[in-house]
C-alpha cells in the first residue's frame, strides 16, 4: 500500500571526507541543500582538523549533524571488504561515534545519530549477523537512545530490532538497487545514478511512497551539487518539505 505523500524529508550528506590537503567533494556547497550530514569520523576518510571544520560548517548552515564510522581504510575509501570480530568492530565503531561526539560538544551541536560508512554496511555487516548485532551494540552503548541509519532491507536493520535500538529508515536516489532491497554493488552497470533528473525523480518517488524518513546523497559523487539542488528541486515540485529527522 502506497502511503500519502510525506509532509517532509530528511535529505541527509556523507561529508568531511577530506584528509589534510586533499579534498574531496564541495561540502559547503552541499550543506546549502541538504538538512542532515554524516561526518566522516577519521578511519576512512577524515581528520581531526577536518571533523571539526565540518561540524563548524554544519552549525553555521544550521544543519543536523550525524557520526559516520567506517572502516580504517583510506587508501580504499572504506569501501573495500573486511574480516572483523565483532569486537572489533564494537569497539571501531564506538571508538568513532565518540571521536565526533566531542568536536559536537565543544561545538555546541548536538549529535542526532550514527550511519555506517561503505563496506562496514554492505560488506561487513551483511555477512555476519554477529558483526551487526556488535555494531548495533556500539551505538547502544554510546547512547541508547540514538538512532542508528539503516537501510530497511539490511542486517543492520534487523539487528537493531533485536537490540531495540531505534532506526532512521534510509533511501538512495543516486543509487541502484538490487532485487532483494539492497544496494548494488559498486562497479555493476546501474549501481551509481550520475544523472541529476533521473535521481530527482527517484526521490520524489520514495519520498512519496513514504517508505523512508531520509534520503542520501553521496558527497563524493561528481554530480553531487547538480543532483542535490535537483532534488530539492523535485521535493519542493510535489509538495514535500525538506527538514531533519
Amino acid at each position: 500500500m502506497i502511503a500519502d505523500v510525506a509532509a517532509t524529508i530528511d535529505l541527509n550528506v556523507d561529508a568531511g571526507e577530506s584528509y589534510g590537503p586533499w579534498v574531496m567533494g564541495d561540502d559547503a556547497a552541499m550543506f546549502e541543500r541538504v538538512t542532515t550530514v554524516n561526518v566522516a569520523a577519521g578511519f576512512h576518510a577524515g581528520d581531526p582538523g577536518t571533523i571539526r571544520r565540518t561540524i563548524e560548517l554544519a552549525k553555521a548552515h544550521g544543519v543536523a549533524v550525524g557520526a559516520h564510522p567506517g572502516l580504517p581504510d583510506r587508501v580504499g575509501f572504506g569501501r573495500r571488504g573486511m574480516t572483523m570480530t565483532p569486537q572489533d568492530a564494537h569497539d571501531d565503531v564506538l571508538y568513532q561515534i565518540g571521536a565526533v561526539a566531542a568536536f559536537c560538544r565543544a561545538a555546541g551541536v548536538p549529535l542526532v545519530h550514527a550511519k555506517m560508512h561503505g563496506a562496514l554496511s554492505t560488506h561487513v555487516a551483511e555477512r555476519s549477523p554477529e558483526v551487526a548485532d556488535a555494531i548495533v551494540a556500539a551505538v547502544r552503548d554510546f547512547d541508547p537512545a540514538l538512532p542508528i541509519v539503516v537501510l530497511p532491507a539490511s542486517e543492520l536493520a534487523r539487528a537493531a530490532a533485536r537490540l531495540a535500538v531505534p532506526v532512521v529508515r534510509e533511501g538512495f536516489p543516486e543509487r541502484g538497487y538490487a532485487a532483494d532491497g539492497t544496494l548494488l554493488q559498486r562497479g555493476l552497470p546501474g549501481a551509481i545514478i550520475h544523472d541529476p533528473k533521473v535521481a530527482a525523480e527517484r526521490a520524489a518517488a520514495m519520498a512519496r511512497a513514504g517508505e523512508y524518513a531520509t534520503l542520501c546523497i553521496h558527497g563524493d559523487n561528481p554530480h553531487a551539487v547538480e543532483i542535490a539542488t535537483a532534488i530539492r528541486s523535485a521535493l519542493d515540485q510535489a509538495g514535500i518539505g525538506v527538514a531533519p529527522v
